[in-house]
């Protein structure tokens, strides 16, 4: 088939720095794709990466695929694409991928050009469009002000497929972008080159995970598709992994609360149609899928700030009486808990200037109020205690106090000085915290006005900005 029949793409791993085998991405670079995307981060991770700027996988994880990705696409000479830099697509974040990826053009000898697309978003740029009343509350949503905008460590907007395709359009043979909606990576170019708009996002909805979408995942690994005028194929390049009818329509369920409609920034996917059909042992066919154009652009904002300091304590309770009166037993500890921050900070630090949790592990430590189980059927219980303050000083203190109310709180039926919890440790700081606080729309004047572009020449260790 000709290019303008058939667009090959080919997805090493779910998220860079998770891993792929060198085999299975070899044989993806023989069956000749027109490009090579990959996912790079998430807000699955929870907020602390994108309010810290650290990275949810370790930097030499990270290196390890970028640099397998990197020296793959010059070999064959495509595009490579990666979003969500850095785990939060921060300007920090994205800014750290891309010193990594010009230290791996010098020491292989890679010349390429390098796009570097940005989704934080300016402060007061946010501030106007919330005057404008152009953003707009998800559900459930926290309050949004301006307060919150000038609290937050970073705000991003998941960028969709346009700002990919001006940055293809560019020359581009390298993109690394901010934080971006998984699937527009790999939607861009087949929406671009006149391939049906269904059909290329749901491509991309499967792609996106990488090797997710196989029968049985035995560790994150490549996935290949063929996108055509009316159907897509997908197949995984590691001839022992299948991908089924069911193990693909099955996809469209993860992260989705419809199986049906995935809403991206320019539209909604609908695979209401759709239909999947085996074509080998090992490959799927996908037709039917359709996109419905949004009457209204919007982008989704994400947002973390600082919730304060955390300290930790952790412990267990073998006690079959404390066992049976757990609930009780952690309302008495609470209460003498802030009894005893009260004596040590007086009017200091009040109720509401900290936060106390314990998670209960064997009875709801998974799902909190929603565990449908009520009976503990455990011999023992795994406590871990948090202490969220200000600063790190109050925490730790606050943690101090935990560890000797919890270790000697009396129950009925002992008498004398008990030792109620068993603690590998004492209390340890986890650091700054932060919480997320945008679920938020905005609705821009164009799909690229909130994502600029860098355009650079890179050759070995020079690196040189030319202009879009």
């Amino acid at each position: 088939m000709t290019d303008q029949d058939e667009i090959r793409v080919l997805a090493p791993t779910g998220v860079t720095g998770s891993g792929f085998l060198e085999s299975s991405f070899e044989q993806g670079l023989s069956q000749k794709p027109h490009f090579i995307g990959a996912d790079a981060g998430s807000t699955d991770p929870g907020p602390e990466f994108l309010g810290s700027g650290a990275t949810a996988f370790p930097l030499a994880a990270i290196r390890r695929d970028l640099r397998l990705m990197m020296i793959g696409a010059r070999k064959i000479k495509v595009p490579l694409m990666i979003g969500t830099a850095g785990t939060g697509g921060s300007n920090e974040q994205l800014e750290t991928i891309a010193a990594m990826a010009k230290e791996i053009a010098a020491t292989e000898g890679l010349s390429f050009k390098l796009a570097l697309i940005h989704a934080e978003q300016e402060k007061d740029y946010l501030k106007k469009r919330l005057r404008e009343g152009r953003i707009k509350p998800l559900s459930p949503a926290p309050e949004f002000n301006e307060s919150v905008i000038d609290r937050s460590a970073h705000i991003v907007g998941m960028m969709g497929a346009e700002p990919w395709q001006r940055a293809l359009e560019s020359g581009a043979d390298i993109i690394l972008a901010g934080r971006s909606s998984d699937t527009a990576i790999f939607a861009a170019m087949p929406v671009m080159r006149g391939f049906p708009e269904g059909i290329s996002w749901h491509m991309a909805k499967i792609l996106e995970c990488g090797a997710a979408s196989v029968v049985q995942r035995r560790t994150p690994d490549c996935m290949f598709a063929w996108v055509r005028k009316d159907h897509f194929v997908v197949e995984a390049p590691d001839h022992t992994l299948r991908c089924t009818p069911q193990s693909i329509a099955s996809h469209s369920l993860y992260e989705n609360a419809d199986p049906f409609k995935l809403v991206e920034c320019s539209g909604t996917l609908d695979l209401t149609n759709s239909r999947y059909e085996a074509v080998s042992d090992r490959a799927v066919k996908v037709t039917g899928s359709e996109f419905i154009k949004a009457p209204r652009y919007t982008v989704k904002l994400e947002g973390a700030e600082k919730a304060g300091y955390m300290s930790i304590l952790i412990g267990s309770v073998r006690d079959p009486f404390i066992i049976r009166q757990i609930d009780d037993w952690t309302a008495r500890v609470t209460e003498k808990i802030h009894a005893r921050v009260k004596m040590v900070f007086g009017d200091k630090l009040k109720p509401e200037d900290y936060l106390l949790n314990i998670r209960i592990y064997g009875k709801n430590g998974t799902m909190g109020p929603l565990e449908p189980v009520k009976e503990i059927r455990s011999h023992e219980l795994c406590l871990i205690f948090e202490a969220t303050a200000p600063t790190q000083e109050i925490a730790n203190t606050i943690a101090g106090v935990i560890r000797h109310q919890a270790l000697h709180l009396p129950i009925p039926e002992w008498s004398g000085l008990i030792t109620a919890i068993a603690c590998p440790y004492n209390q340890m700081e986890r650091g700054a915290v932060y919480k997320f606080n945008v679920n938020h729309v905005i609705e821009p004047d164009s799909p690229t006005e909130m994502f600029p572009m860098s355009l650079y020449e890179v050759s070995g260790s020079n690196m040189k900005e030319i202009q879009p």
